[in-house]
């Protein structure tokens, strides 16, 4: 962290993730002055494929992780504004006083709603849209909307629902007593229109398809404008004074672009987050593989264009927990963190991991059918945990280049260069599998908390700090490591990539569907 100037202001980013929040100081320089990070419990889950949370803790935790910032010796008058970047897709509903009527739905939720429940859509939509091919399209997003499932089973909750908003504008309620939330947040099964980056028109088909009313909706903002300022009992609860701006940003891969400097449209940002993701800005509307959207950036006039892995580094905890017993008790005893020792782990294993191949389905992926299931092929007597750990970090980039080279074919642009950041970002091991299957070169930035600083960048712009968001870019991120691809090490990837990996789910497709067939898993 930066030894910065004690009088100068600062910039308090708030990041809820999945699996932890982080209080994050930043100064006008794009340095990270002061950090507080508490580990959450991702969710519970009351039935199979649920996955919920208590809206309390995530905003009880928030105040417990800025407090700590003053408790470490940090100066809160110095705090010139707060900026809040979340998760995506988790949906949470409240009452006419802002009080939440039941957990959060996350965004790693399973639960459908069988359709024949639901009313039926006017017949003239059902006829264009199926004439348009987007008939499956349309009935995934009624099944998987949570809208549609509390309307058909938790009527009580839902008629009392005023509003119904993701963790960002839960939290940005909170903070400012205003229903509102940035325009870069808005992700999930909403009535949203994507390409025009606001609420669906009156007339749009999204109306019918979802349960939602217009009125239950917060109130949009462009990134890097006032949401408003800090209510007296949100100031006493992160430990501020009243009044102090609280400004729009964006969901947590929105802000990771601006924060790891995408600028370039020959750059992509890849995110080792619990979801893995490999996004580029665009100034055009794109659709990497449709009907999958183009979502809204957290830089006003673009679209952040994504390929996914939902499970993705979510995959290094469960492996932690389920084969790393040893590297967590020598991490504890040791005081650092066992996904160092992880990586030494792997250091003896050669690219490619002796034929062992992973396919990284452990959720639900844009690529597979909801028969999907995690596949590892190749084993042999000489295969560890070791092998095993390698392969399943081969088996992200893999999936990752999978989705970049998407993008590339749809918006006819060649990626040049990786920004890379989540949590995985701190590893060289990680980095160097990934510019070696890629074959281009990985940069880590200056801080591996893009997400806030791409909410402190948007704060400095709001706050009139630098004239534009990108000026406010170019001034706040650097690189701080780059490591090129190994061109023996990528021959070897790319031989396994075009003959293995990428024949792997047609293949196994098939099978899956039996074993959902035969064991009813996953329904």
């Amino acid at each position: 962290m930066s030894a910065s100037d004690n009088t100068e202001p600062l910039i308090l980013a708030i990041d809820n993730g999945t699996q932890s929040i982080r209080a994050l100081l930043f100064d006008a320089r794009g340095e990270l002055v002061g950090r507080h990070k508490i580990e959450i419990e991702p969710w519970f889950s009351d039935a199979p494929g649920w996955a919920e949370q208590e809206p309390e803790l995530f905003w009880a935790e928030i105040g417990r992780a800025s407090r700590a910032l003053w408790d470490e010796g940090h100066d809160p008058s110095r705090v010139a504004a707060v900026a809040v970047t979340t998760q995506r897709g988790t949906q949470i509903c409240l009452d006419a006083d802002g009080r939440p009527l039941r957990p959060a739905i996350l965004w790693t939720d399973r639960r459908r709603v069988d359709i024949d429940e639901l009313p039926k859509m006017p017949l003239h939509w059902r006829l264009l849209i199926g004439l348009t091919a987007r008939g499956k399209a349309l009935a995934n997003m009624r099944e998987n909307a949570e809208c549609n499932w509390l309307a058909v089973n938790e009527p009580e909750t839902w008629r009392k629902t005023a509003a119904f908003v993701g963790l960002s504008g839960f939290l940005n309620h909170r903070l400012t007593g205003r229903l509102a939330d940035s325009v870069g947040s808005q992700v999930g099964y909403i009535p949203f229109d994507y390409r025009g980056r606001r609420w669906a028109g009156p007339k749009s088909w999204r109306w019918p398809a979802l349960s939602i009313r217009r009125e239950q909706l917060p109130e949009l903002v462009q990134p890097g404008e006032q949401l408003g300022e800090l209510t007296a009992s949100a100031a006493e609860h992160l430990g501020l004074g009243a009044g102090v701006p609280v400004m729009a940003a964006g969901a947590d891969k929105a802000c990771d672009l601006v924060g790891a400097g995408v600028t370039d449209r020959h750059a992509a940002c890849i995110s080792f987050g619990t979801r893995s993701t490999v996004s580029v800005h665009s100034a055009r509307y794109f659709e990497a593989k449709p009907p999958m959207p183009a979502f809204p950036a957290a830089r006003h006039g673009y679209f952040m264009v994504e390929s996914a892995v939902p499970r993705g580094f979510w995959m290094v905890s469960w492996f932690k927990e389920q084969f790393g017993l040893a590297e967590r008790q020598r991490a504890e005893a040791a005081g650092v963190t066992a996904e160092s020792l992880l990586d030494e782990l792997v250091a003896d294993v050669p690219p490619g991991s002796l034929g062992l191949m992973l396919q990284p389905y452990w959720g639900n992926d844009i690529d597979s059918g909801p028969e999907a299931k995690g596949s590892i092929i190749g084993f042999g007597d000489v295969h560890t945990r070791a092998h095993l750990y390698r392969a399943l970090l081969e088996g992200v980039a893999y999936e990752l280049r999978h989705g970049a080279e998407r993008i590339e074919r749809r918006s006819s642009r060649r990626l040049q260069v990786l920004r890379a950041c989540g949590g995985g970002a701190r590893s060289d091991t990680v980095m160097q599998i990934t510019a070696d299957i890629f074959d281009c070169p990985v940069e880590r930035p200056h801080t591996v908390e893009t997400s806030g600083l791409g909410a402190a960048v948007l704060a400095a712009y709001g706050l009139g700090w630098y004239p534009s968001v990108r000026v406010a870019i170019n001034e706040m991120t650097r690189v701080g490591h780059r490591i090129e691809p190994d061109a023996d090490n990528h021959a070897v990837y790319e031989k396994l990539y075009r003959r293995v990996y990428q024949r792997l789910y047609k293949r196994l497709a098939p099978l899956y569907r039996d074993i959902r067939e035969i064991t009813g898993y996953p329904d």
